[in-house]
Protein backbone atom coordinates (compact mmCIF):
# COMPACT_ATOMS: atom_id res chain seq x y z
CA UNK A 1 0.00 0.00 0.00
CA UNK A 2 0.93 3.47 -0.59
CA UNK A 3 -0.53 6.24 0.89
CA UNK A 4 -0.04 10.29 -0.45
CA UNK A 5 1.13 12.80 1.42
CA UNK A 6 -0.81 16.02 0.70
CA UNK A 7 0.51 18.07 3.63
CA UNK A 8 3.17 17.23 5.74
CA UNK A 9 2.06 18.95 9.10
CA UNK A 10 4.53 20.80 11.23
CA UNK A 11 7.02 18.29 12.11
CA UNK A 12 6.15 14.92 11.21
CA UNK A 13 8.67 11.95 11.13
CA UNK A 14 9.48 8.32 10.94
CA UNK A 15 10.08 6.41 14.23
CA UNK A 16 9.48 3.35 15.86
CA UNK A 17 11.81 2.60 18.83
CA UNK A 18 15.08 3.30 17.82
CA UNK A 19 18.73 1.77 16.88
CA UNK A 20 20.04 0.98 20.21
CA UNK A 21 23.46 0.26 20.39
CA UNK A 22 25.33 2.33 18.01
CA UNK A 23 26.90 4.64 20.64
CA UNK A 24 30.24 3.20 20.08
CA UNK A 25 30.10 4.60 16.53
CA UNK A 26 28.61 8.09 17.47
CA UNK A 27 25.18 7.18 16.50
CA UNK A 28 22.43 8.13 19.08
CA UNK A 29 19.37 5.70 19.35
CA UNK A 30 16.74 7.97 17.83
CA UNK A 31 13.19 6.21 18.24
CA UNK A 32 9.63 8.02 19.49
CA UNK A 33 10.11 10.83 22.27
CA UNK A 34 6.80 9.10 23.75
CA UNK A 35 7.65 4.93 23.55
CA UNK A 36 4.28 4.27 25.26
CA UNK A 37 2.26 6.01 23.07
CA UNK A 38 4.10 4.57 19.87
CA UNK A 39 3.50 1.31 21.47
CA UNK A 40 -0.25 2.50 21.99
CA UNK A 41 -0.81 3.16 18.62
CA UNK A 42 0.70 0.48 16.93
CA UNK A 43 -1.39 -2.14 19.34
CA UNK A 44 -4.68 -0.33 18.53
CA UNK A 45 -3.39 -0.65 14.57
CA UNK A 46 -2.83 -4.72 14.84
CA UNK A 47 0.78 -4.34 14.76
CA UNK A 48 3.93 -5.17 16.73
CA UNK A 49 4.56 -2.78 19.07
CA UNK A 50 7.58 -1.43 17.74
CA UNK A 51 6.73 -1.08 14.32
CA UNK A 52 7.37 2.23 12.70
CA UNK A 53 4.34 4.73 12.39
CA UNK A 54 5.17 8.34 12.27
CA UNK A 55 5.46 10.69 15.13
CA UNK A 56 3.62 14.40 14.41
CA UNK A 57 4.73 17.52 16.37
CA UNK A 58 2.32 20.52 16.96
CA UNK A 59 0.13 20.00 13.92
CA UNK A 60 0.01 17.24 11.64
CA UNK A 61 -0.01 15.70 7.95
CA UNK A 62 -2.92 15.49 5.11
CA UNK A 63 -2.95 11.49 4.11
CA UNK A 64 -4.88 10.38 1.14
CA UNK A 65 -5.35 6.65 1.11
CA UNK A 66 -5.77 4.67 -2.23
CA UNK A 67 -6.34 1.46 -0.55
CA UNK A 68 -8.47 0.74 3.12
CA UNK A 69 -5.89 0.85 6.32
CA UNK A 70 -6.61 0.38 10.16
CA UNK A 71 -5.18 3.34 11.59
CA UNK A 72 -4.71 4.58 15.31
CA UNK A 73 -3.81 7.89 16.57
CA UNK A 74 -2.15 7.91 20.22
CA UNK A 75 -0.69 10.42 22.31
CA UNK A 76 -1.40 14.12 22.42
CA UNK A 77 -5.29 14.95 21.46
CA UNK A 78 -5.32 16.34 18.10
CA UNK A 79 -8.58 17.39 15.90
CA UNK A 80 -8.38 14.82 13.37
CA UNK A 81 -10.90 13.77 10.45
CA UNK A 82 -11.59 11.36 7.60
CA UNK A 83 -13.17 13.82 5.55
CA UNK A 84 -15.33 15.42 7.25
CA UNK A 85 -15.68 13.21 9.83
CA UNK A 86 -14.01 13.41 13.37
CA UNK A 87 -11.85 10.38 14.97
CA UNK A 88 -11.72 9.15 18.33
CA UNK A 89 -7.76 9.51 19.36
CA UNK A 90 -7.01 6.29 21.53
CA UNK A 91 -9.27 4.25 19.03
CA UNK A 92 -8.82 1.78 15.81
CA UNK A 93 -10.46 3.20 12.37
CA UNK A 94 -10.66 2.03 9.38
CA UNK A 95 -9.95 4.75 7.09
CA UNK A 96 -11.89 3.92 3.37
CA UNK A 97 -10.12 3.86 -0.14
CA UNK A 98 -9.87 6.99 -1.56
CA UNK A 99 -10.53 9.18 1.51
CA UNK A 100 -8.20 11.87 3.42
CA UNK A 101 -7.44 11.66 6.75
CA UNK A 102 -6.37 15.21 8.38
CA UNK A 103 -5.19 15.71 11.60
CA UNK A 104 -4.99 19.20 12.66
CA UNK A 105 -3.35 21.10 15.57
CA UNK A 106 -2.76 19.36 18.81
CA UNK A 107 -5.25 20.06 21.67
CA UNK A 108 -3.42 18.93 24.45
CA UNK A 109 0.13 17.18 24.23
CA UNK A 110 2.64 18.05 21.70
CA UNK A 111 3.54 14.88 20.24
CA UNK A 112 0.51 12.64 18.44
CA UNK A 113 1.60 8.76 17.16
CA UNK A 114 -0.09 7.52 13.76
CA UNK A 115 0.00 3.94 13.61
CA UNK A 116 -1.27 2.33 10.14
CA UNK A 117 -1.84 -1.48 10.15
CA UNK A 118 1.06 -3.11 8.30
CA UNK A 119 3.75 -0.34 9.76
CA UNK A 120 5.51 2.29 7.62
CA UNK A 121 7.71 -0.14 5.53
CA UNK A 122 10.89 2.47 4.41
CA UNK A 123 14.05 0.83 4.13
CA UNK A 124 15.70 0.31 8.26
CA UNK A 125 18.91 1.40 8.44
CA UNK A 126 21.45 -0.15 11.39
CA UNK A 127 18.32 -2.10 11.96
CA UNK A 128 15.66 0.94 12.79
CA UNK A 129 13.52 2.67 10.43
CA UNK A 130 13.64 6.05 13.09
CA UNK A 131 14.49 9.77 11.38
CA UNK A 132 17.62 10.94 12.33
CA UNK A 133 17.53 14.37 10.77
CA UNK A 134 20.26 15.71 12.23
CA UNK A 135 22.59 12.77 10.65
CA UNK A 136 20.01 12.80 7.63
CA UNK A 137 19.51 8.73 7.95
CA UNK A 138 16.34 6.56 8.19
CA UNK A 139 12.54 7.42 7.52
CA UNK A 140 12.09 8.91 4.48
CA UNK A 141 15.03 9.80 2.86
CA UNK A 142 16.82 11.28 6.60
CA UNK A 143 14.48 14.19 6.77
CA UNK A 144 10.85 14.80 8.19
CA UNK A 145 8.04 14.64 5.94
CA UNK A 146 7.33 16.75 2.84
CA UNK A 147 4.10 17.79 0.82
CA UNK A 148 3.48 15.69 -1.99
CA UNK A 149 5.90 12.27 -0.38
CA UNK A 150 4.68 8.84 -0.49
CA UNK A 151 4.70 6.34 2.95
CA UNK A 152 5.17 2.42 1.41
CA UNK A 153 3.04 0.45 4.17
CA UNK A 154 3.51 -2.99 4.87
CA UNK A 155 0.78 -6.33 4.39
CA UNK A 156 -1.44 -6.59 6.57
CA UNK A 157 -4.30 -9.10 7.51
CA UNK A 158 -7.90 -7.25 6.04
CA UNK A 159 -10.10 -5.72 8.50
CA UNK A 160 -12.01 -7.82 10.56
CA UNK A 161 -14.54 -5.22 11.04
CA UNK A 162 -13.43 -4.94 15.30
CA UNK A 163 -12.53 -2.06 17.12
CA UNK A 164 -9.80 -1.32 19.47
CA UNK A 165 -9.49 1.12 22.20
CA UNK A 166 -7.65 1.93 24.87
CA UNK A 167 -8.98 2.53 28.60
CA UNK A 168 -8.59 5.80 30.19
CA UNK A 169 -5.93 4.52 32.46
CA UNK A 170 -3.71 3.13 30.02
CA UNK A 171 -0.88 5.73 29.05
CA UNK A 172 0.74 8.19 32.15
CA UNK A 173 -0.60 11.49 32.92
CA UNK A 174 0.50 14.40 34.18
CA UNK A 175 3.10 14.29 37.23
CA UNK A 176 6.23 14.81 38.56
CA UNK A 177 9.19 13.29 36.66
CA UNK A 178 11.08 10.63 38.97
CA UNK A 179 15.26 11.17 38.29
CA UNK A 180 18.07 9.35 39.96
CA UNK A 181 20.50 11.96 41.41
CA UNK A 182 24.08 11.93 39.82
CA UNK A 183 25.92 10.77 38.06
CA UNK A 184 28.05 14.15 38.98
CA UNK A 185 26.25 15.54 41.61
CA UNK A 186 29.37 16.25 43.46
CA UNK A 187 29.86 19.01 40.81
CA UNK A 188 27.52 21.02 42.27
CA UNK A 189 27.45 23.38 45.40
CA UNK A 190 25.69 22.41 48.74
CA UNK A 191 22.17 22.42 48.55
CA UNK A 192 21.75 22.37 44.70
CA UNK A 193 20.83 18.70 44.24
CA UNK A 194 17.94 19.70 46.80
CA UNK A 195 17.04 22.96 44.99
CA UNK A 196 17.06 20.64 41.99
CA UNK A 197 14.36 18.04 43.54
CA UNK A 198 12.29 21.03 45.36
CA UNK A 199 11.71 23.66 42.22
CA UNK A 200 9.73 23.89 39.78
CA UNK A 201 11.31 24.71 35.98
CA UNK A 202 9.37 25.76 32.57
CA UNK A 203 9.96 23.92 29.67
CA UNK A 204 11.78 26.45 26.86
CA UNK A 205 10.77 26.59 23.12
CA UNK A 206 14.05 26.37 22.37
CA UNK A 207 14.01 22.74 23.00
CA UNK A 208 13.81 19.67 20.34
CA UNK A 209 14.43 15.86 19.88
CA UNK A 210 17.67 15.97 20.98
CA UNK A 211 16.95 17.96 24.44
CA UNK A 212 14.11 19.79 26.77
CA UNK A 213 15.46 22.64 27.16
CA UNK A 214 14.27 24.30 30.80
CA UNK A 215 14.26 27.35 32.27
CA UNK A 216 14.05 28.52 35.91
CA UNK A 217 16.07 29.26 38.77
CA UNK A 218 19.65 28.67 37.47
CA UNK A 219 21.58 25.37 39.34
CA UNK A 220 24.57 26.44 40.92
CA UNK A 221 27.91 24.25 40.16
CA UNK A 222 30.94 23.99 42.90
CA UNK A 223 33.21 24.22 39.44
CA UNK A 224 33.04 24.03 35.87
CA UNK A 225 30.22 22.87 33.92
CA UNK A 226 32.27 21.17 31.42
CA UNK A 227 34.14 17.69 31.89
CA UNK A 228 35.78 15.32 29.14
CA UNK A 229 32.93 13.74 26.56
CA UNK A 230 31.66 10.42 27.85
CA UNK A 231 28.81 8.45 27.00
CA UNK A 232 25.37 9.74 27.50
CA UNK A 233 21.86 8.24 28.03
CA UNK A 234 18.46 9.77 27.04
CA UNK A 235 16.71 11.55 30.19
CA UNK A 236 20.27 12.33 31.41
CA UNK A 237 19.62 15.98 32.71
CA UNK A 238 22.69 18.25 31.96
CA UNK A 239 23.13 21.45 33.16
CA UNK A 240 26.02 23.77 31.36
CA UNK A 241 27.48 26.80 32.55
CA UNK A 242 24.60 28.98 32.92
CA UNK A 243 22.78 26.43 35.37
CA UNK A 244 19.91 25.68 33.36
CA UNK A 245 18.98 21.92 32.88
CA UNK A 246 18.88 20.37 29.34
CA UNK A 247 17.08 16.63 29.97
CA UNK A 248 18.56 14.75 26.72
CA UNK A 249 16.45 13.15 23.95
CA UNK A 250 16.61 10.26 21.63
CA UNK A 251 18.50 12.39 19.29
CA UNK A 252 20.68 13.60 21.52
CA UNK A 253 24.65 13.26 20.85
CA UNK A 254 26.24 10.15 21.59
CA UNK A 255 28.26 11.84 23.82
CA UNK A 256 28.44 14.53 26.49
CA UNK A 257 30.57 17.38 28.04
CA UNK A 258 28.39 18.86 30.99
CA UNK A 259 27.78 17.53 34.18
CA UNK A 260 24.57 15.77 35.08
CA UNK A 261 22.59 16.11 37.99
CA UNK A 262 19.78 13.38 37.75
CA UNK A 263 18.50 11.02 35.03
CA UNK A 264 14.93 10.99 34.42
CA UNK A 265 13.47 7.49 34.35
CA UNK A 266 12.36 5.80 31.03
CA UNK A 267 8.82 5.82 32.83
CA UNK A 268 8.65 9.36 33.18
CA UNK A 269 10.10 9.98 29.60
CA UNK A 270 6.93 9.90 27.79
CA UNK A 271 5.51 12.76 30.16
CA UNK A 272 8.10 14.74 29.19
CA UNK A 273 7.50 14.24 25.09
CA UNK A 274 4.39 15.69 25.82
CA UNK A 275 5.17 18.79 28.04
CA UNK A 276 4.58 21.99 25.49
CA UNK A 277 7.16 24.86 25.77
CA UNK A 278 6.11 27.11 29.00
CA UNK A 279 4.65 24.10 30.84
CA UNK A 280 5.73 23.57 33.95
CA UNK A 281 7.81 20.83 35.20
CA UNK A 282 8.93 19.13 38.90
CA UNK A 283 11.27 16.33 39.67
CA UNK A 284 11.21 13.57 42.39
CA UNK A 285 14.16 11.41 43.23
CA UNK A 286 13.72 7.86 42.82
CA UNK A 287 16.18 4.92 42.84
CA UNK A 288 17.24 2.35 39.95
CA UNK A 289 15.51 -0.38 41.66
CA UNK A 290 12.11 1.51 41.53
CA UNK A 291 12.73 2.63 38.33
CA UNK A 292 12.68 -0.62 36.77
CA UNK A 293 9.51 -1.66 38.27
CA UNK A 294 8.16 1.63 37.03
CA UNK A 295 8.44 0.62 33.84
CA UNK A 296 7.29 -2.66 34.14
CA UNK A 297 3.99 -1.12 35.70
CA UNK A 298 4.12 1.31 32.88
CA UNK A 299 4.02 -1.54 30.08
CA UNK A 300 1.82 -3.89 32.14
CA UNK A 301 -0.91 -0.82 32.22
CA UNK A 302 -0.62 -0.51 28.86
CA UNK A 303 -1.07 -3.92 27.47
CA UNK A 304 -3.46 -4.61 30.07
CA UNK A 305 -5.30 -1.04 28.41
CA UNK A 306 -6.15 -2.70 25.02
CA UNK A 307 -9.99 -3.84 24.70
CA UNK A 308 -11.63 -4.94 21.86
CA UNK A 309 -15.07 -3.38 20.88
Amino acid sequence: MIIGVESAGAFTTIQDLGRPGWGSSGVPPSGAMDELALRAANLLAGNDEGAAALEITVSGPRLRFEEDAVCALAGATFDARINDQPIEPGRSVLVPVGTTLRIGSARAGLRGYLAIRGGIAVEPVLGSRSTLVSAGIGGLDGGALTDGATLPVGPSAPYDGRTRALKADALPGAAELRAIPGPQEDAFAPGTLDAFFSNSFTVSPRSDRAGVRLDGEALVLSGPADLDPEGVVTGAVQVPADGLPIVLGPDRPATGGYVKIATVIAADLPLLAQARPADTLRFAATTVEDARAAWRERLEALRNGVEER
